[in-house]
């Protein structure tokens, strides 16, 4: 068959868009091509991706026994270690915070295994412990900042983020979830969101910090899949008051309470192996009122675009509005670029974000914040990753005496 110029345009930007994904993710660079369908639209630190891209050569016997049990049983496994502190410029109680995450991560491919139309069961169980006495969820408090300076190091012990059966159909073009589920691995993904290797601070992940609740380890559904080669849409429903350290009360609560939180995305990407990072969503989000925390009804919508350029940088523009009670901020805005020039080895992250506290959630009269973030993750050795970083916080909305506070950041992912 004859290949015409612009298909032959087409396959040399789907192929420069897929290296820059590898190179701005810093994983193995088969990762993201592993399927070109609607696992694509799954996040960063959905279980999948991990597998996939958490692959070091160290322990090469170790190693080749996960491989052998992949093989012979269809159970893929990886694990790794994360641990993060944090010591501020300024604060109204502690200022400083740490604190580590463990976490193991499993794919077992139990139906159609090496097929288009697998069906598995993911789990992703982590112990997540506080080396001070303040966690470092909590530290934003401590800074009188409204915001999260890192959304996921808290410290609640043995908790599971992800329990669900995954279904692959319509010859790998679309997914559906079935179980315990974060709703971060589908809403508002980009290749940056990652609080575990991307940007520290909400303001730059899910929603901007705009979309309430933003459950983890809820009881739901959620599916996604490929309209068209470009277009793409992904929804789900889960249980809003999932507690990850008591999944089986998720069951009680979900059919109890009958309180949800629910999403709608429609994108467009220039193809499934470049969903990440070339990339235009809106994400349509609502979350029931939710009796015993005493949060109103909540809504809103989220946005997002990104792209490539040069296969060594990635701006991106992004940002949420909400109705209602329940989020940090009821207006935000974050623009900013991720840069690579040695991939798979360095990936810098620069962001800046406005927020307008929400007013139902925090009173009304708070200062508009100003937020940036400045990143740089280097990986000296074959699955080590250090990422020392420096969060400007201006404004911060509830310390009116600060005008602007610094925090500076260091991080250890080891993955084996």
């Amino acid at each position: 068959m004859t290949t015409t110029p612009y298909r032959s345009a087409r396959r040399r930007r789907s192929a420069l868009l897929a290296g820059c994904a590898s190179a701005l993710l810093l994983t193995h660079p088969d990762a993201l091509m592993a399927q070109s369908s609607a696992t694509d639209l799954a996040g960063p630190d959905a279980a999948g991706r991990l597998i996939a891209s958490d692959t070091p050569s160290f322990a090469e016997d170790w190693q080749k026994s996960k491989a052998l049990l992949a093989e012979r049983t269809g159970l893929e496994l990886a694990f790794d270690y994360n641990a993060l502190g944090f010591a501020a410029s300024a604060s109204l109680g502690e200022d400083s915070a740490a604190g580590g995450v463990f976490r193991m991560i499993g794919k077992w491919s139990l139906l159609n295994r090496g097929g288009p139309d697998t069906g598995s069961l993911v789990f992703k169980l982590e112990h997540r412990h506080a080396y001070r006495d303040v966690a470092i969820t909590d530290f934003g408090n401590e800074l009188g900042y409204i915001g999260l300076v890192n959304s996921v190091y808290n410290d609640q012990g043995w908790r599971a983020t992800n329990l669900y059966w995954q279904q692959n159909f319509a010859g790998g073009r679309a997914t559906a979830s079935l179980g315990w589920l974060d709703v971060t691995d589908y809403v508002d993904v980009y290749a940056l969101a990652s609080p575990w290797t991307g940007f520290s601070n909400l303001a730059f992940q899910t929603g901007s910090g705009t979309i309430a609740g933003l459950p983890d380890g809820a009881l739901g559904l959620s599916a996604a899949g490929f309209v068209t080669d470009t277009i793409y849409v992904a929804a789900g429903i889960v249980d809003a008051n999932a507690d990850p350290t008591d999944i089986g009360a998720g069951i009680d609560s979900l059919f109890d309470e009958g309180e949800t939180f629910k999403s709608v995305e429609m994108g467009w990407t220039s193809g499934p192996k470049a969903v990440f990072i070339d990339n235009a969503h809106l994400t349509f989000w609502q979350i029931d009122a939710r009796e015993e925390a005493g949060s109103p009804e909540s809504h809103g919508v989220a946005f997002s675009l990104t792209t490539a350029i040069n296969d060594q940088w990635m701006p991106f523009l992004r940002g949420g509005w909400a109705d209602g009670g329940g989020s940090l901020y009821e207006a935000s805005v974050s623009a900013g670029f991720g840069y690579t020039k040695n991939p798979g080895q360095q990936l810098t992250g620069v962001g800046l974000n406005w927020s307008r506290p929400n007013s139902e959630t925090f009173g009304d009269g708070l200062d508009e914040q100003v937020t940036a973030e400045v990143f740089s993750r280097w990986q000296p050795l074959d699955g080590v990753e250090i990422t020392p970083s420096l969060q400007f916080i201006k404004n911060p909305a509830l310390n009116p005496d600060e005008n602007v506070l610094g925090i500076f950041g260091l991080r250890l992912r080891v993955v084996f």
